[in-house]
């Protein structure tokens, strides 16, 4: 068989009124490159007829067209993970459904590929979101490269190119949580960027609420580095310096002026605070650990239900 050069990944999770203009775009878009290329949608679990479309586009075009049906919802990053595992080109892209990135821009990141780059991150010019999206995002951004020191302008973007190397690379991973382009980042040697357009949601809406941004952000922080417990322990370190000066402090006035009861809610104060940091490091910790829990049970990251392409 012979192996295309480009593959196309594309996670679908209730992208029924969306998928005819995406296969309207995508294709031709495609054939315009000159590429021997497959495009692999993973169907996410989705609740509404997104499979159903995607098994007649399939049955439309079956020599180019692979479909990856999961079992159940387990999230666009293994989604994606699944369709990496699929994929058989020398370089792939992703792309999300909703068409916010433009199939007309995959060229350019084809394009850095062939100049010698293994991966390609893309930076949304004009963004279409909500202002709130765009703070989070900014301040997500600079916390990220801060803690992590992985460099993405956008790390919002999912339309990325990758090469070969690199994929085998995160397919090599066993991670159950992981922020795929944070990861491909850590593996690349020649990383680049490019600004690509941003549309409004063709239909549909965003499948990430404010709690799942901040989720996908926790993730990338505990998942790339131990920074967090580090700042952590430092703080708790100057905590804990500063409550035992403040103790000495307290009992030098007993000494001097006697027992007073004039600075309770003052201990009140400073105790519910100590308590509230307290509380913060466990929580953070318990991220740590949590992690480790679901890494040691070994479950499948994903359960595919069946896979609809051309056998030769």
């Amino acid at each position: 068989m012979n192996l295309p050069e480009l593959s196309i990944v594309v996670p679908v999770y209730n992208e029924e009124h969306g998928l005819p203009a995406l296969f309207a775009r995508l294709y031709p878009a495609l054939d315009q490159l000159g590429l021997d290329y497959e495009i692999i949608f993973v169907n996410d679990g989705s609740r509404d007829c997104s499979a159903a479309l995607l098994r007649e586009q399939f049955e439309r075009r079956p020599t180019v067209t692979r479909v990856v049906l999961l079992n159940g919802n387990f999230g666009q990053h293994m989604a994606i993970m699944a369709g990496f595992e699929h994929a058989r080109g020398r370089m792939v892209v992703t792309l999300d459904a909703d068409l916010q990135n433009p199939p007309e821009e995959i060229g350019q990141l084809v394009e850095k590929i062939h100049e010698g780059h293994d991966y390609v991150g893309s930076i949304r010019r004009r963004r279409q979101d909500s202002w709130w999206r765009h703070v989070a995002s900014r301040a997500m951004n600079r916390l990220r490269e801060h803690i992590t020191h992985i460099q993405m302008t956008d790390q919002g973007c999912m339309l990325r190119a990758y090469d070969r190397k690199i994929i085998d690379a995160i397919n090599s991973c066993r991670e159950i949580n992981t922020f795929i382009p944070a990861l491909a980042y850590t593996f690349a040697t020649r990383p680049t960027e490019v600004v690509v357009a941003h549309e409004e949601r063709a239909a549909g809406e965003s499948k990430y609420s404010l709690y799942g941004l901040i989720r996908l952000n926790f993730d990338l922080m505990t998942g790339f580095s131990v920074a967090p417990l580090q700042i952590f322990s430092l703080f708790g370190i100057g905590i804990s310096l500063f409550s035992g000066l403040f103790v000495v402090y307290l009992a030098i006035r007993r000494l001097i002026v006697g027992p007073e009861v004039q600075g309770v809610f003052t201990l009140f104060a400073i105790a519910f605070f100590l308590i509230g940091i307290t509380l913060f490091g466990i929580g953070l910790l318990g991220e740590y650990v949590g992690r480790i829990y679901e890494q040691v049970r070994h479950r499948p990251r994903y359960l595919i239900d069946a896979v609809l392409e051309q056998t030769e």
